[in-house]
């Protein structure tokens, strides 16, 4: 592919674009190709029927035929009617089930390609750009699918049927259709590249609009508690307006084109006239040709008028898609294996580890070290060093810079199978996922089949259960997006109860008591200690009660191993553990407790 940004280039991408939707649609080919033979079969009927009525129109003018003579043609007449609008219904039904079933195809591949780029990936993305992408960039492939595609195909079948049943009757009337086709594609053409620049942009603010509206609406309570709420509508109805504004310059693209497109159709079917008008004056045609092929010509341009209303869709379906396959096209930040991990704890081992971000920083410097199967192991060290990163290496989110991360010592990470390493795994972020639902909801993302029981016995070892059964709905009780309704801390806890009710086997917890007082916080190390008996236990975290019982410490400084050991080891070494857990932590945590 080019990459000079050239016409050429746009064209190329074009081009790729359209191939991969026309793949995407394979996967109903069926409901589109019984749409296309359906609106194909009506096409066929149109000559029928215009050969009928002009039949008898001739026979009543000019035969003088009775009305009882004529009444068989028109009740076939009407049976052609009847047959060609259900035709005609049934396609456009085949069509919409055909997208449909695409549309649903693409989102569930959107959200499974999502899950396989990790949060790392999503970290970087604006979640209402993803959110419009799945829901509304899905949606105006509708249009292309069930409408352009079709066409597309009728343009290329009903007007070479309806030339072949013209060109017997009138070569000329065939001629002068045969050369007045080609305006309409081409037309078409030659306004394209202008209704795709503006299609582009209007996508483009969109998601920039969806993007700004949701974070207005999530930082609400803090715009009003700093008196910018007037502010923040007025920068919504501005970014609101711009896109008004590109919308109705599409629109305009789009009314112009057509209403030009109508002119060229009634030139040709004016024109096409005309030369019926001079011959039936000098006797030179008779009336029976001339009504049928005039009862043609307006059908021979209708998929052609077609086509060119729906190219519009086309390229509000490139716009879309272009952001869909972006997502699609997006690597995991490790390669997906097929070798299922050891069940059980096991041990990870990092060699030679170095870890860069998206624009290039480097943030882990070759890191050599061993996290033991069955052992707690405790990573600090100061904001920026690299810990979180280091986690999100282990969970497979990241691509490696260089180096390896070896299981049990020999398998490399990117050789497992990654949805069996994550069922492997629990996982507690500095910020965790809480989701709008149920309490009992959210706890079952760990595990759906869970009893009722266990779920208690969860919040239990996350010292909630108490709050819980305090609420009026228990477990049914609601909380919003993000753990609304309730605590930091207690958003906290049920995120760690989730991890307890995954009983996994590897456990990674990136400040895992976060947010809570030192008292709750004594509670948690108590009940993290419990659950790492057995376990491959990585545990982040700045606060020193919640590292020292660690069966190992690493001392990240400066994307480097510091040093390690246990924490008498490391007190009383008095490095860069020592100078991290000094006096100032201490004073700090006596601060908190008093």
């Amino acid at each position: 592919m080019l990459a000079d940004g050239s016409p050429r280039e746009g064209r190329v991408l074009r081009r790729n674009i359209d191939a991969r939707l026309i793949v995407a649609g394979r996967s109903a080919r069926r409901g589109l190709a019984a749409a296309i033979a359906l609106g194909f079969a009506a096409g066929l009927l149109v000559i029928a029927q215009a050969a009928l009525l002009a039949g008898v129109v001739t026979a009543l003018v000019f035969r003088h035929a009775t009305v009882a003579e004529v009444t068989p043609a028109f009740a076939a007449l009407a049976a052609l009617f009847a047959v060609r609008a259900l035709f005609t219904w049934a396609s456009e039904i085949a069509a919409f089930r055909a997208a449909g079933s695409v549309k649903a195809d693409l989102r569930r591949a959107l959200l499974d390609h999502l899950f396989r780029l990790g949060p790392a990936f999503a970290a970087g993305e604006k979640s209402a750009d993803l959110a419009a992408t799945a829901i509304e960039g899905v949606e105006a492939l509708e249009p292309y699918l069930a409408r352009y595609l079709p066409q597309l195909a009728l343009v290329a079948l009903v007007p070479l049927a309806i030339l072949a049943a013209i060109f017997p009757v009138d070569w000329m009337s065939g001629l002068v259709l045969l050369f007045a086709a080609p305006i309409i594609p081409l037309f078409m053409i030659f306004v394209g590249s202008r209704a795709e620049a503006i299609n582009r942009r209007q996508w483009r603010r969109l998601l920039r609009m969806s993007a700004h509206f949701l974070d207005a609406v999530q930082g609400i309570a803090t715009l009003k508690l700093f008196g910018r709420a007037r502010e923040e509508i007025a920068l919504v109805a501005r970014i609101s307006d711009q896109y008004r504004r590109t919308t109705m310059a599409g629109l305009r693209v789009a009314f112009l084109t057509s209403a030009v497109l109508e002119f060229f159709a009634s030139l040709g079917i004016a024109l096409v006239a005309v030369l019926f008008g001079v011959r039936l004056l000098h006797g030179a045609l008779g009336f029976f040709p001339a009504f049928f092929v005039l009862l043609l010509v307006p059908e021979f341009f209708l998929p052609l008028r077609g086509l060119a209303t729906h190219y519009h869709a086309r390229m509000s379906a490139l716009a879309a898609a272009a952001r869909i396959f972006d997502i699609l096209d997006a690597r995991p930040g490790q390669p997906a294996g097929r070798t299922k991990p050891p069940p059980g704890p096991v041990s990870i081992t990092c060699r030679g580890l170095s870890l860069a971000t998206a624009e290039g920083r480097s943030v882990l410097h070759h890191i050599d070290c061993v996290f033991p199967a069955g052992k707690m192991t405790a990573v600090v060290g100061r904001s920026g060093a690299g810990k979180s990163t280091l986690a999100a290496a282990i969970l497979g989110f990241l691509p490696l810079r260089s180096g390896a991360i070896l299981v049990d010592g020999a398998t490399p990470l990117a050789a497992l199978d990654r949805e069996a390493w994550w069922r492997q795994l629990a996982y507690v972020p500095q910020a965790p996922r809480l989701f709008a639902g149920t309490i009992a909801d959210n706890l079952r993302l760990a595990r759906r089949e869970a009893t009722d029981e266990a779920l208690y016995a969860a919040l239990f070892r996350a010292r909630l259960l108490d709050v819980i059964q305090r609420l009026p709905e228990g477990l049914s009780t609601r909380i919003g997006e993000g753990g609304a309704g309730l605590s930091g801390g207690e958003a906290q806890r049920l995120a760690l109860a989730r991890a307890f009710l995954k009983d996994a086997p590897i456990l990674i917890l990136d400040e895992a008591t976060a947010h809570l007082d030192l008292e709750t916080e004594s509670e948690i190390v108590e009940a993290i200690s419990d659950l790492a008996q057995n376990r491959t236990a990585i545990v982040i975290a700045h606060r020193l009660k919640t590292v020292r019982r660690a069966d190992q410490i690493l001392v990240l400084a400066e994307g480097q191993i510091a040093e390690s050991g246990t924490h008498e080891t490391l007190r009383a070494r008095g490095g860069a553990y020592a100078a991290l857990f000094g006096a100032g932590i201490s004073v700090a945590e006596r601060s908190c407790a008093t």
